[in-house]
């Protein structure tokens, strides 16, 4: 997510660090590339308007003059900025109320409403532990309240029953007494996917609203729909008293305009992201985090959180205790390495949380670890013995022919991933020995966000 935008405003970043000084001139020109990346990005007008006359306003005055390092002082106002637009605060879901809690979900058709509420309980009851129960009011698609009586069971939530014949103010009745009755902490409701501009389903939208009566209503919007989104957002917030957003199918979106638009238009916080088709794919979202991101700082903070979830703790322990005692890191640690980087989205996912040096290419790197790479590695680690695992050294040519005829590749995919290997091997030697240290300088900002310095 971001591609687009981060590409142009890491360059800007950048081309300013390494400035002594800055002259009008060269704020002006800057500002005029902020402005351009943002229309690029497909911001909307408005916003590009206020928010560049705000970093102009700031990087012409005299916090950018005064300072001993003027580029990265204007770099940090540029990260200010892009914070403030996205929301400044992270703002989790609100569940201080009397049980159940219901959450109402509403959205334009295709935004991926149902597939969002199954992640959203999936999240509910695995890190809050909640009692969460599935109610789709979706009476004009018979499909979608199948699709979730599928992931509620995929998801370990409560389902509670509903068909097209069925009103969907009584479908939301039921739900409320089932879910009291089986002591639900949690009600999410699912609702049709309708347009900003049908009169009718908008109204449907409000009576069931208002039976409802949902502690926290979240519109659902699809990141790639571009300004439409702006204007779907800003109708479903005059006829719904909206409370969040969850932006979906942000792993897709190069550009990312939608993300800074919607929350400056509806004034409503950004709650989650949708990084995924998989139920584990939602992303809390952190404003401050994102802008880091998007200037090519890096979001070190969300990839530990996500390390600590999602990556075998048993795993790690062993492999650090192996490292330590002096044993090599031979391919049994690496196809365990492989397969928690895909359970982690892919080594493009992880790379957008890590900081870039200067001379290095985010999009090469991105374009060689795709998950299709992981598979054929894994596939390659497979087709070895227990012994060849653990002494690469000994896999000669002969070996090498084996080992790709049974994975059905080519020689010089095994020799790539063994080389591959020993530059893991060197890496975690390295790291071992406090060289994380030495890959953040260079960085643009220092290589880190304000207040992670």
């Amino acid at each position: 997510m971001f591609e687009t935008l981060s590409d142009r405003l890491t360059k800007t970043a950048r081309d300013l660090t390494g400035k002594g000084r800055l002259s009008e001139a060269n704020v002006k020109d800057t500002v005029r590339q902020v402005r351009l990346a943002l229309l690029e990005a497909d911001v909307a007008l408005p916003v590009v308007k206020s928010f560049v006359a705000r970093v102009s306003e700031r990087a012409i005055g005299a916090e950018v003059g005064k300072s001993l390092t003027p580029g990265q002082a204007f770099v940090k106002i540029i990260h200010a900025e892009l914070a403030k637009v996205l929301g400044s605060e992270t703002v989790r879901l609100d569940l201080r109320a009397q049980p159940p809690v219901v959450i109402f979900l509403a959205g334009l058709q295709g935004a991926g409403k149902t597939t969002t509420a199954a992640k959203l309980a999936r999240r509910l009851i695995s890190h809050e532990k909640k009692r969460v129960m599935l109610v789709s009011v979706d009476v004009h698609r018979p499909a979608a309240i199948l699709q979730l009586e599928t992931l509620a069971e995929e998801v370990g939530a409560a389902f509670c029953n509903s068909s097209v014949k069925d009103k969907p103010e009584k479908i939301v009745d039921r739900a409320l007494d089932e879910s009291r009755r089986q002591h639900m902490d949690v009600l999410i409701v699912d609702t049709a996917g309708r347009l900003h501009i049908d009169d009718e389903m908008m109204a449907e939208a409000k009576r069931i609203h208002a039976r409802a009566a949902p502690h926290e209503t979240l519109f659902v919007v699809d990141s790639m729909a571009g300004q439409d989104a702006v204007n779907s957002a800003s109708a479903f917030n005059a006829s719904l008293p909206l409370t969040g957003i969850i932006l979906t199918k942000a792993d897709g979106d190069a550009k990312g305009g939608v993300a800074l638009s919607v929350r400056e238009v509806t004034g409503q916080p950004i709650r989650f992201l949708g990084m995924g088709e998989k139920t584990d794919a939602l992303e809390v979202f952190h404003p401050d985090r994102m802008a880091s991101r998007i200037l090519g700082m890096g979001d070190v903070l969300s990839l530990v959180e996500e390390i600590e979830d999602k990556v075998n703790k048993d795993d790690a322990e062993k492999l650090a205790k192996k490292l330590k005692k002096g044993k090599g890191f031979d391919l049994t640690d690496l196809k365990s390495q492989l397969e928690q980087m895909m359970n982690m989205g892919g080594m493009a996912a992880m790379l957008e949380k890590l900081p870039m040096p200067g001379n290095v290419n985010p999009a090469a790197l991105k374009e060689a670890a795709n998950e299709q790479q992981f598979r054929r590695q894994i596939a390659i680690i497979n087709s070895m013995t227990l012994g060849e695992r653990r002494f690469p050294k000994t896999i000669n040519g002969s070996r090498k022919k084996r080992i790709a005829l049974g994975a059905g590749i080519q020689i010089q995919d095994v020799n790539r991933l063994l080389k591959q290997h020993l530059q893991m091997e060197k890496m975690m030697k390295k790291m071992s020995k406090g060289g994380m240290k030495k890959m953040m300088r260079g960085m643009p900002g220092g290589g880190m966000p304000p207040r992670m310095r």
